[in-house]
């Protein structure tokens, strides 16, 4: 498939001894290529998605793998737009994805599956148990059929909802995630705590989708840009429901009250008939209404004013 304006989704666990300085030259090098998107830093490695024009993306992949630290690195490639990413932010993390498992853990790499040995499994072993460790916002929207989803906003959760899964320490977990990375750092906590079968499907759903489709799968799969969510068509089954009125959608927005800022799937039929449910349920169960609510431009107008007074 030829991409006119790709979106690459890409992460590699591997020492980098000067962050910031690794920092500066990635920020210098994509804005030189016009490149627009997030990409997150740390002594552990990087984690990034970037868009662009092809050649440009084409130019960027290359130069990456030539240095030896990232020479396997692993793209995956999708199609995106001029909007899919407002601006470029490249940022020094503590983890390229923040777990705060509360204990030093090395990623774990020796026990993935492919796409196809992991569809095997779950087509013929009854003992697998698939865990999506992904935010309940993502698994809303798309996920495997029969997964456990993890009651989680954030991955940062991860650590103290493992409590609640510590029944199935004696299964066969198979986990996913949308691109791996995730996967890298859940499996190593599961295993310290006790969880001696677990298995992940390596490249994530990503790599899955593009090798069987929607084979097992439900719905859409959520994405960390202003496209939110992408789909395989083909045999797609909707999964996303509405927040408000239980309408199929897999639209998605953030509460216009900006302190709760969550996010949550929204109809546009339902918008349409009702402004007010702009607002998460939450909100719109706590009285607050479009009118009432604090939204950003109403917080920005709020402080300006109290500058000038």
């Amino acid at each position: 498939m030829i991409h006119r304006h790709p979106v690459i989704l890409f992460y590699r666990y591997v020492p980098i001894a000067d962050p910031e300085a690794f920092r500066d030259a990635q920020r210098e090098r994509c804005a030189a290529l016009g490149l627009k998107g997030r990409l997150l830093i740390a002594a552990e490695g990087i984690n990034g998605t970037l868009a662009g024009p092809a050649a440009a993306i084409e130019t960027y992949m290359s130069e990456l793998q030539a240095d030896p630290r990232f020479a396997a690195m692993e793209f995956k490639i999708s199609e995106g737009d001029e909007a899919s990413f407002p601006k470029l932010v490249v940022k020094v993390r503590a983890e390229i994805v923040t777990l705060n498992a509360g204990l030093p853990l090395e990623p774990d790499r020796d026990n993935q599956l492919t796409p196809a040995e992991w569809k095997a499994w779950m087509e013929d072993d009854p003992e697998v148990v698939l865990v999506d460790v992904r935010n309940r916002y993502e698994s809303d929207v798309g996920r495997f059929a029969d997964a456990l989803v993890c009651d989680i906003g954030h991955f940062r959760e991860l650590p103290g909802y493992l409590e609640t899964l510590l029944p199935l320490r004696e299964r066969k977990v198979l986990m996913y995630c949308t691109g791996g990375i995730r996967c890298e750092k859940a499996s190593a906590l599961f295993r310290a705590r006790g969880f001696t079968r677990v298995y992940q499907l390596h490249g994530g759903i990503a790599a899955y989708q593009k090798e069987f489709g929607n084979a097992h799968w439900l719905g859409d799969c959520f994405v960390f840009d202003q496209r939110m969510t992408v789909r395989v068509e083909e045999g797609h089954t909707p999964l996303g429901r509405c927040a408000h009125t239980g309408r199929v959608s897999s639209r998605f927005v953030n509460c216009l009250h900006d302190p709760c800022h969550v996010l949550f799937l929204l109809a546009a039929e339902t918008e349409e008939e009702n402004p007010d449910t702009r607002l998460c349920p939450a909100c719109l169960a706590a009285g607050l209404t479009a009118q009432t609510a604090q939204t950003a431009q109403t917080a920005q107008t709020a402080q300006t004013a109290q500058t000038n007074a």
